[in-house]
């Protein structure tokens, strides 16, 4: 009754189907803890944007990687802008996803180290390799605070750090290449400033979104849903084939005994 499910047809459909259930209960984990993810990290944010403000010598020091646990937190630094030494990082985007520079000033702390200080967002001009119109950064001793982040690579930004620049123009905010320049020991990380920002000053940079989920769970779900229905589907395949056939069968008996019927005798 069921043999044909053992034709070639059949058996190559029965090997995609068991690959593809497998394939899709993989991608439904996948998407949910790309959720898992994302919900941990609104919890962190908002644990980091909420907490005291500390000091940024207490988080990181020359050379320090910046760990996950402290992207975000609330930090703060007093010293004096080193405005010989600022550079504005290409490429990126304002609050309204228009493009331009972010400009970054060191900031020369009292024992003579320096922490990058990420001042927020300006656009660029008619030339993209021409420097840009920055607003002039505070003179005289300042007290910043910020949002802590961690230094910028090609592999983690996905930005390719592209030589040949103009000049005080750079690619990613890094503390390394940036104290090779400054010739000076340069805090890891860096400050993404949130206050206070003055009003001809440049666009801060907004505050990082910790409230929107995505549609992780969502995909999830759908994808073992597909998962659940390929099995169903095959049933439903092999019973309608079955059924065909039988019918199929059943048509060609008719006809066939139809064929064999002897023609009717006129009587004289």
């Amino acid at each position: 009754m069921y043999r044909f499910v053992l034709t070639r047809q059949w058996v190559c459909l029965t090997l995609i189907a068991l690959v593809l259930i497998p394939a899709m209960i993989k991608l439904g984990f996948w998407q949910y803890h790309r959720h898992e993810h994302r919900v941990a990290q609104n919890a962190l944010i908002e644990a980091n944007l909420t907490a005291a403000a500390k000091p940024v010598t207490e988080l990181t020091s020359p050379g320090h990687a910046v760990p996950r646990a402290d992207y975000w937190r609330s930090v703060t630094a007093t010293g004096v802008y080193d405005t010989a030494h600022e550079v504005v990082v290409r490429m990126r985007t304002s609050n309204d996803d228009k493009v331009g520079f972010h400009v970054l000033t060191p900031l020369v702390l009292a024992d003579g180290r320096a922490v990058l200080v990420n001042r927020g967002w300006v656009p660029g001009g008619g030339d993209p390799r021409a420097y840009p119109a920055v607003p002039a950064a505070p003179a005289g001793q300042v007290t910043v605070t910020g949002r802590l982040k961690a230094d910028e690579t090609s592999g983690g930004s996905g930005i390719k750090d592209r030589k040949g620049l103009p000049d005080r123009q750079v690619m990613l905010i890094n503390s390394a290449q940036q104290a090779e320049t400054l010739k000076k020991p340069v805090l890891g990380g860096y400050i993404e400033l949130a206050g206070p920002a003055p009003a001809d000053g440049p666009e801060p940079v907004g505050t990082p979104d910790h409230d929107s989920i995505g549609a992780h769970m969502a995909y999830a779900v759908q994808w073992w849903m597909f998962a659940f229905g390929v099995p169903v589907g095959w049933v439903v395949l092999v019973r309608r084939e079955k059924r065909d056939r039988e019918a199929a069968a059943a048509a060609g008996a008719a006809e066939a005994s139809a064929d064999g019927d002897p023609e009717p005798v006129t009587a004289a």
